[in-house]
């Protein structure tokens, strides 16, 4: 139990600042409300699950290597830059107010969470973190401490997702349609300086590695 709650703080800690999942989710929970929102951090979730089974099954020595990451940073940009061009572009589309009837798809968001969560720096972040705790993992005595600290970081990152949400689903009662309309703008133009962010750490890697 005290390594589930430690690794709850974990996931809160970690999902607290403001990054690219974290951008949609807003933008979506804003435009079409507290379930398109989810959908993006479950869309990201489901990459997180799926790099933890490659880690439990011995992949993470695959995943920390350069000539894995670098093809990954140029894919991550390539996603977040189509999200902020369809961000901006569609700044006053698929817009509903509190009360009013959502049209866009529940699939469509969840796959922006997907897109956004395929990146290195998400890579990175479960090599990283789960490095001590995957070497314990390989021993019968510590056998569950690696599925016990990933349900702990999960918890942590969905408690962290439904309560920004909330906070969303109240402010979106609010705004008017101009209001989320340059909010999606803003969010377009942070995606993009995300994208921007993995175009230069590709560079760093081939000035560092070539």
């Amino acid at each position: 139990m005290d390594i589930y709650l430690k690794f709850v703080l974990v996931g809160l800690s970690i999902a607290l600042p403001v990054g690219a999942i974290t951008v949609e989710m807003t933008k979506q929970g804003l435009k079409n409300g507290f379930f398109h929102g989810w959908a993006v951090g479950i869309g990201g979730m489901t990459i997180d699950v799926l790099l933890i089974l490659a880690l439990y099954f011995g992949l993470a020595q695959i995943l920390s290597l350069p000539y894995v990451q670098m093809p990954l940073w140029i894919i991550g940009a390539g996603f977040l830059f189509l999200l902020a061009y369809d961000s901006i572009k569609n700044a006053d589309q698929d817009i509903t107010l509190a009360g009013e009837k959502v049209n866009k798809s529940i699939g469509k968001t969840f796959r922006n969470g997907l897109l956004v969560a395929v990146s290195p720096g998400n890579l990175v972040f479960w090599v990283s973190v789960f490095g001590a705790v995957l070497a314990d993992s390989y021993s019968s005595s510590e056998s569950s401490s690696f599925i016990i600290a990933a349900l702990g970081i999960l918890t942590g990152i969905l408690l962290h997702d439904i309560g920004l949400l909330a906070v969303i689903s109240m402010t979106r009662k609010v705004m008017n349609k101009q209001m989320i309309k340059w909010t999606s703008i803003v969010a377009g133009m942070l995606l993009f300086g995300f994208g921007c962010y993995f175009l230069y750490e590709f560079y760093l890697d081939v000035q560092h590695y070539f």
